[in-house]
């Protein structure tokens, strides 16, 4: 399974000299997914499927295809075989459909090869595929920081959410342009952003994880509004359902989520959305 992923806050604390920006973000994973399937063989091939399947691309580009090729650089005489992937999830929206395929990929071939998980080759195959597949690689809530590849993990409980895709791609590469950030420019520390969430310690109750999350933002809402105004109203629609706790963009767009008090209060919230915006993609569910 290659779960979504879901940036609960998202800061941009600069951008380094080489043209990277360095970020600060909590991390959960959804339970909607894509599903990915490997049948050991001597060629890699990758078949697609599923409702997203038209929008994956040039097959031979897709990132299940590139973290399979860079493993095998890493592993002499790696099993490969043929990949196939049932796309549920919406492409380029914020919530790491693609990096998740590629994680998936990777735990596939792990498995089929005899590999741990902690294998430095399979980390340093999933840092190099793409700056979202380390976190998805172990798809737990964790603070993610530097370019995503520095992962410290957290308890985050299951909660009612939301997922709504109003089925516009998003290029990262736009929003983060959009910032305006000059190579070398720094916002603020890490450490600053840090100790500004204050995440609660183990046990702490719904109240406690609410406020932290309601103090946060994501600063790539703003600039990825202004390339698609339509994630606004995404966001005023979730805002304006019964029960819902906080709403923000994920990553960087288009994709929003919302927390509900209860799965009941999401499930409503979800056939609304759903009733009122047939062409958006709803998902009602847990984040954890």
């Amino acid at each position: 399974m290659a779960h979504a992923k879901v940036n609960l806050t998202l800061r941009v604390l600069g951008r380094r000299a080489d043209g990277y920006h360095d970020l600060a973000s909590l991390v959960a994973f959804a339970d909607c997914a894509d599903r990915l399937s490997l049948e050991p063989g001597p060629e890699l091939r990758l078949e697609t499927s599923g409702p997203g399947a038209a929008q994956c691309g040039d097959l031979a580009d897709n990132l299940v295809i590139k973290a399979a090729r860079l493993l095998a650089d890493q592993v002499p005489g790696l099993q490969l075989g043929r990949f196939t992937l049932d796309k549920q999830l919406p492409v380029a929206a914020g919530i790491g459909g693609g990096s998740a395929d590629a994680a998936a990929a990777l735990r596939l071939l792990a498995r089929a090869n005899g590999l741990a998980l902690d294998d430095p080759r399979l980390v340093e195959a999933a840092r190099l595929t793409g700056a979202d597949v380390p976190v998805c690689l172990a798809s737990r809530s964790c603070l993610m920081t530097g370019v995503g590849e520095k992962l410290s993990p957290l308890e985050f409980p299951a909660c009612a959410a939301v997922l709504v895709n109003p089925r516009v791609a998003v290029a990262t590469a736009d929003v983060f342009k959009g910032l305006g950030l000059k190579n070398g420019e720094i916002l603020t520390g890490v450490a600053d952003v840090v100790r500004s969430l204050a995440w609660p310690k183990p046990g702490a109750s719904p109240a406690e994880l609410l406020k932290t999350l309601t103090r946060g933002r994501n600063d790539l809402e703003t600039p990825a509004i202004r390339l698609q105004p339509v994630i606004g109203e995404v966001l005023a629609a979730l805002s304006d359902t019964m029960g819902v706790q906080v709403a923000r963009m994920s990553g960087s767009g288009a994709t929003c989520f919302a927390i509900y008090e209860d799965a009941a209060a999401a499930s409503a919230a979800a056939s609304r959305l759903g009733t009122g915006h047939p062409g958006w993609w709803v998902h009602a569910g847990t984040l954890g």
